[in-house]
């Protein structure tokens, strides 16, 4: 056998490589893994009074609480501002009347909050919902009412597609109900019911579609909850199934991120001792897949909206027990390395 070494094949290319000015050439090398998707975890300012059952807004530089109940589950009109810039929160101009359960969307420099209810509601009295839609301009700290809703709701989801926000499902009867408000017009237009009759759901808009996630069925939280996705295209003017959530969950909340439906806790008895879910599921519309991440350090329910701001999702208030009597003045945030592009 020849004793004379074996030369390696890379070796003449790592030669000509360091002629030309090149990087030397190493062996080949395998592709990046995927980073291992991750949450991280954190707090900011606290809210001035205690909350949920509330609608959340951002709006330049400022996110807004509107309304809810703390502790006494008596509807409130309080409005509250949390400034970015020095981690605190203040109180505006109070909503025209009290509400809870309404939702809250920043379109064309305004503040907008639409529909709700009066009243906590319950075993006592009945509910009182409402159409009623108003408009905050933060250069005067005066609200304004707008063309209201085409039916009465509470408990809906919404987002924003192209300048126009739709408004899907609410407590029963108007469970189907999906409607769309043109700010420019002050317009509302009745679309195509909502497959699954639901309220307490989270919405998101992804790539020009609403997708729409968990839910209950019944006006209380003992109520039958569900794990559908359904997602409406206006292109088209219809509505479509996509895999449904890990597990069924009412009273959560939802953002759209980097592509991904990102959703957070919930109530139900099922949930556990404190009957609030942990959960943090993201949706990836590419692969019509779930994965779920780390929990929530203080798992919360009952706030409608949320904001994704310099990284972070804030996630302020909710209720740490099933029901309405658990409001806290919590102010999470997290962060996560998921995109969905």
């Amino acid at each position: 056998m020849s004793s004379r070494k074996r030369q390696n094949p890379y070796s003449k290319l790592c030669a000509v490589a360091v002629l030309l000015g090149v990087a030397a050439l190493a062996a080949p090398m395998a592709p990046a893994a995927d980073p291992k998707p991750m949450a991280e975890w954190g707090k900011r300012g606290d809210l001035v009074e205690p909350n949920s059952e509330m609608a959340v807004a951002y709006l330049d530089g400022r996110i807004y609480v509107v309304g809810g109940y703390p502790s006494t589950r008596k509807s409130v009109d309080t409005v509250q501002v949390y400034d970015v810039k020095t981690d605190t929160w203040s109180l505006t101009t109070p909503y025209p009347t009290t509400i809870n359960h309404a939702s809250a969307v920043a379109l064309d420099g305004k503040l907008y909050v639409i529909g709700g209810q009066t009243n906590a509601g319950g075993r006592r009295e009945k509910s009182r919902y409402v159409s009623a839609v108003h408009a905050y301009d933060p250069k005067t700290k005066k609200w304004t009412a707008r063309a209201p809703m085409p039916t009465a709701r509470s408990a809906m989801a919404h987002d924003v597609i192209d300048g126009k926000l739709y408004v899907a499902g609410g407590r029963p009867p108007r469970g189907h109900d999906f409607a769309v408000y043109d700010p420019k017009a002050d317009k509302w237009t009745a679309l195509p019911d909502l497959p699954t009759q639901r309220n307490h759901i989270a919405a998101a808009a992804i790539d020009g579609k609403l997708y729409v996630a968990g839910g209950r069925f019944g006006g209380g939280f003992r109520s039958e909850i569900t794990p559908a996705l359904e997602v409406y295209d206006p292109a088209t003017n219809q509505w479509s199934a996509r895999r449904p959530m890990p597990g069924a969950r009412g009273g959560l909340n939802g953002i759209a991120v980097e592509g991904c439906f990102h959703t957070f806790g919930g109530e139900h008895p099922s949930a556990g001792p404190s009957g609030v879910f942990p959960h943090h599921e993201v949706y990836n519309p590419k692969t019509d897949t779930w994965t779920r991440l780390p929990d929530m350090p203080i798992p919360v329910h009952g706030v409608t909206g949320l904001v994704y701001l310099d990284g972070w999702i804030h996630l302020p208030g909710g209720g740490i027990r099933r029901g309405g009597s658990s409001g806290t003045t919590h102010h999470q945030v997290v962060r996560t390395n998921m995109q969905c592009r």
